[in-house]
This record gives structure tokens, C-alpha cells and sequence, in this order.
């Protein structure tokens, strides 16, 4: 943890604010209550979410796959039938959504608490972050980078899925990010900080250059996502 991270609390208020949100997280899949922005944008969001998981689908994951700040495993059910998947997350609650999910699927993986930025303890074949890079500070980007890259045995391939900058993506009552920092509120009123960075791909394909990547890809859908892949050599 940086010392800035220490002195603004945004690393722990983001924990509290998942774990708080982890009954209705997928109410923003779904475009569900303060989600739905009508239909013409949530049917573009559909699309996208469509687009990006056909995308996810033809990322060549195989073996051992690791799955960092899996929430409530939305993606997971595409790795899960590509190798031996472990999902992490800092969230008990959301994890035990992603465990749901898999189990009525009638896929198997594995679960465990742990922060994104912990250190690798093995080198594994994939490794996949859904929503997490916006959540990384644009002082840290290369450092989570980095980080995903010593998470790979050669060959493995990192991938990412993430927001783009959209009016019509986060709620109703959500306002954009001032100075890359957002207040999120849920159904109960409660309001949280939470840390979102709307990179670009013309930020993101250096980043992953300089973390040591190869055979770069980084694509938007119309709208709401950004993804990007990237394989150690």
C-alpha cells in the first residue's frame, strides 16, 4: 500500500463498499432498478456486455487460471470451462455470489480471499481481472501490471474486461469521478468513495508494453468497454 492509499482510506472503503453492495452488484449487469436507463441505452449495454464476453470467449485460456477481484463471477463461468479456475477477492460476501454462480452452472473452481495486489504465489497459464485496472491508480497502473505479468508461466496470457466513460453506465444517482474518485450509492442511502479510472487504449497498450507483454490486443465495444489481453513470451 502506498502512502497515499494509507492517508485517503479508498483501498479499505472500497472492500466495505463491496461487501455492502454485494446483493444487488448485479442489478448493474442486469440493468435493474437505478441501472435502467431506458431502453435504447440498456439495450446498447447489452450489446456490449455481449460483444465483451464473445471477446473473453476467444482469449486462449487453457490450465491453470487465475481469476483477481472476481466479484460476483459473472465472467467466471467462461474460464471455468477453459481450465482450472481460482477466483480471489478481497470480498467474502461477493465471493460466496461467484460460488453460487458456478454451482448452478455445475462447474467446479476454487475460492479465496485475497487482494488483488498480493504477490503471486505461483505462476499459472491465465490470469483474467474483470473491473479491477479502473480501479488501480494511474500512478500504480505499471505496478499492477508488473504484477500480473509475474502471475504468468511463459506463454500464459493476462486479460482484462473494464469501463469505459459512459453517462448511462452506473446508476441513476451516480455522478462522473472527480479527480478519478467517485461516490457510489446503494439502495440503502449509504454512500461510499470508491477509485475509477477511465483508461484508454492508447494508455493501456504502453502500460502493457512496458510490463513486458507481447502480442498486445486492446479493444472498446461501441460503448461501455474496454478490453485488453496480452501474452508473457
Amino acid at each position: 500500500m502506498t502512502p497515499t492509499d494509507a492517508s485517503d482510506g479508498l483501498d479499505a472503503e472500497m472492500v466495505r463498499y463491496y461487501a455492502a453492495r454485494a446483493a444487488e452488484y448485479d442489478d448493474w449487469y442486469l440493468r435493474s432498478g437505478r441501472y435502467s436507463h431506458g431502453p435504447v441505452d440498456d439495450a446498447a449495454w447489452q450489446s456490449d456486455l455481449e460483444a465483451a464476453a464473445r471477446w473473453l470467449g476467444e482469449r486462449p485460456f487453457h490450465g491453470r487460471i487465475v481469476e483477481l477481484a472476481a466479484g460476483t463471477g459473472w465472467w467466471s463461468p467462461v474460464l471455468a470451462r477453459r481450465g482450472r479456475l481460482t477466483l480471489y477477492d478481497a470480498t467474502p460476501e461477493l465471493l460466496e455470489k461467484a460460488r453460487a454462480r458456478l454451482t448452478g452452472a455445475g462447474l467446479d473452481a476454487e475460492f479465496a480471499v485475497r487482494d488483488a495486489w498480493a504477490e503471486p504465489d505461483r505462476a499459472v497459464d491465465g490470469l483474467f481481472a474483470g473491473f479491477w485496472v479502473s480501479h488501480t491508480d494511474r500512478g500504480r497502473l505499471d505496478e499492477f501490471l508488473g504484477l500480473a505479468f509475474r502471475w504468468l508461466a511463459p506463454g500464459g496470457v493476462f486479460a482484462f474486461i473494464d469501463s469505459r466513460r459512459d453517462a448511462a453506465s452506473g446508476a441513476l444517482d451516480h455522478r462522473p469521478p472527480a479527480g478519478d474518485v467517485q461516490i457510489r450509492r446503494l439502495d440503502d442511502g449509504s454512500s461510499f468513495r470508491v477509485r475509477k479510472v477511465f483508461y484508454e487504449p492508447a494508455e493501456l497498450v504502453p502500460a502493457l508494453e512496458r510490463a513486458g507483454f507481447i502480442d498486445i490486443e486492446v479493444v472498446t465495444t461501441d460503448r461501455f468497454f474496454v478490453m485488453g489481453s496480452g501474452r508473457r513470451g
